[in-house]
Parts: C-alpha cells; structure tokens; sequence
C-alpha cells in the first residue's frame, strides 16, 4: 500500500479530469490528456508549489478549506469527497471518526420531549440537537422527508442531508434560502469553540466545498426562529409549509414543527399521512 495515498489520489484525479471537463482551452503540447498542475492550482486558488507539495507527499496536512477547493476544483463526486477527506486524515496521523473531547453531544430526547412530538402528530415535527442531528421524530416528519433520503443514513443529521444529497436539492426551489438557515443554526446555536461544530464543518468544507465553506465563515446571517417553506415533495407534490422552532436551551435541542400554509397543502398532507381530510388544518401566513 501506498504510503503518500492523499498526493496518490490528488494526482490520478487530476489527470483524469480534461480541460474541457474544466472549462479550460485544450491548448497544444499536452503530455497528458488531463490537467496541468498550474491549471488546477489556479482553479483551486493555491500556489504550484504547494500542490506538487501535496501530490508528492511532502506536505500531509492541508486545511479542510483547501481540500474542499480543490474537490471543487476537480469536480468530485460526494464518494470522493469522503475518500479525499479521509486520505488527509490518515495522512495526518489522525483518525476521521474520533471527535475531540466536549460536553456531552445530546443524542435522546427526554420522556416529556417525546410526550409533546405524540401531541402533535400528525404535524411534521422533529428534535433536533445542535449540529442538526435528528434524534427523534412525529411519524408525519418521517412521511415527510423520508423520501427526500433524510433517513438513508445510520445517524440522520439535516446539515449534512441539505448539503450532500442531490434529492435534498431538488426538493428545495429556495434551497439557497435553506442553506442559509441551516448553516446560521449551526453556527449561532452551538456552544462557542464546540468541537462537535468544527468536526462537521470540517467535513462539509470538503464535501460540500465552497457552497458550505462560504456560508460558514460568513457571520452575518443569524437563525430565524420561524419562517416558510417550499417543498417539492415526490409523492406529495408542492407543498407550503410554515415551521417553528420551539429551544430546549438545557438539552441543547430544538423542536422544529411544520405546519400546512394553506388548505391544498394540508389535504396533500392528509394524503401522505394516510389520513382522513381534516387531520391537519391550514395555519395561514400571518400578516
């Protein structure tokens, strides 16, 4: 096994993405049909020197920033991302799945908290802790964003669903507007300097690269407690909703309920839920 995987990788996905897979002019001369190293290190923003560093193994611990630019760059898959990520890791003596020490991550709901999600079935609602993670859920949440493959993964966690699956996308005709709020959540709602915040982070910087990047180190947009929705949902079609966001300051949780905007989207609903009309009733935008 190779002992210089990162530069490894780096390397081999650098010759096979073609200029014109880049936007760039083919040009003459070319001993490689893929990329020259000053061609990606300009697209990746970063010196020649230091990617040849890179791709020799002589340098083993780049920034999460710099990797998610040059995924960017090389236009990896979200698999490639993650292979990426954990070559650097290991690379750098470090082990991906390990977390630095911290307060206890909430990952349980307390009777009372579940009590309340029974309450408001059959709305959408979910608790979630302060990376995004879900940790519990009314079945009218499950019904809702299972098929946009919220629930594929071991641990469900918003953030990473939004910024990760295409479905989540497509699903979203404000996705922007989402992502925003999602990363405003992450970053305000946190305790300071939380290492669980900076794990994902560091792992969306290179997953999602500058689209996660850009909104993370920008400090300007903070979480709204309340707001609108539109989900364009595979089984359900259009839907909006309104959502509120209940905190549980103590537990380090919120609960997000969504709610049916108008009667069409409250009937489709009723329709996901396998209920009768009427099971949901249209809140109205206020105002």
């Amino acid at each position: 096994m190779s002992d210089n995987e990162l530069g490894t990788f780096l390397r081999s996905r650098r010759e096979a993405l073609t200029p014109a897979q880049a936007g760039l002019p083919a040009g003459t001369r070319r001993r490689t049909p893929g990329l020259r190293r000053a061609e990606l290190a300009t697209l990746a923003g970063i010196s020649v020197e230091y990617l040849t560093r890179l791709e020799q193994g002589r340098d083993r611990n780049p920034s999460a920033q710099v990797l998610g630019a040059l995924a960017d760059a090389l236009q990896l898959t979200l698999r490639d991302r993650m292979v990426l990520r954990r070559y650097a890791k290991e690379a750098d003596g470090g082990d991906p799945l390990i977390c630095a020490a911290a307060p206890p991550l909430g990952r349980d709901t307390r009777p009372a908290v579940r009590a309340v999600l029974d309450r408001l079935e059959p709305a959408p609602a979910v608790v979630l802790n302060w990376i995004g993670d879900v940790l519990d859920r009314t079945t009218g949440y499950e019904r809702l964003f299972g098929p946009l493959g919220l629930f594929d993964a071991d641990r469900p966690n918003v953030v990473r669903h939004h910024f990760t699956d295409p479905r989540a996308r497509r699903a979203h005709p404000a996705w922007d507007r989402v992502a925003d709020q999602l990363v405003a959540e992450l970053r305000h709602e946190a305790p300071l300097r939380d290492p669980y915040v900076a794990e994902l982070a560091e792992e969306l910087t290179v997953t999602a690269g500058a689209e996660f990047a850009d909104r993370f180190a920008d400090l300007s947009v903070t979480p709204r407690r309340s707001g609108s929705r539109r989900v364009d949902h595979p089984e359900a079609g259009p839907l909006d909703l309104l959502h509120e966001t209940l905190a549980l300051p103590d537990d380090g949780q919120r609960v997000l309920v969504h709610l049916p905007a108008d009667e069409a989207t409250a009937a489709a609903l009723d329709r996901l839920t396998g209920l009768r009309p009427g099971g949901l009733r249209a809140v109205g935008r206020a105002g």
